[in-house]
């Protein structure tokens, strides 16, 4: 029997970016789902949500792009066990199909503290204001 890949989630909503990146980069899609609590919002592009098993589904598009994203969180607000992180990021190299890509954007992201004290992304926007 396996056990399913556990991801070291953060006490301190200043590092849950990091945590995201970490999970991203492994290409795992269930590492990459326990960065976001039951019921979270993604924003895939700007102005279309999902959640549920649609949220999985997108974030497995960007996972299969095969190439690893940088983050650089530029602020983080707390009040309570909510946090506003506002990050840039970016996803650039060349894909398996040979396809050149450069992705960047800046996240206005949600996360909450859960009970056990780790912090996990409620609303992930990551084009942040971005138009429709």
């Amino acid at each position: 029997m396996t056990h399913p890949a556990t991801l070291p989630l953060t006490t301190d909503p200043a590092q849950h970016p990091a945590v995201f990146a970490a999970a991203f980069n492994s290409g795992d899609p269930a590492l990459l789902a326990q960065v976001y609590e039951p019921g979270a919002v993604f924003v895939p592009t700007p102005g279309t949500t999902t959640t549920g098993p649609e949220l999985h589904r997108a974030n497995a598009d960007f996972l299969a792009l095969g190439l690893p994203i940088t983050v650089h969180p530029r602020h983080t607000y707390v009040a309570g066990d909510l946090a506003l992180l506002i990050v840039d990021w970016q996803i650039t190299g060349t894909t398996p199909d040979g396809t050149h890509i450069h992705l960047t954007g800046t996240a206005t992201d949600v996360a909450r503290r859960d009970p056990t004290g780790h912090w996990r992304y409620v609303i992930d926007n990551p084009f942040g204001t971005a138009r429709p």
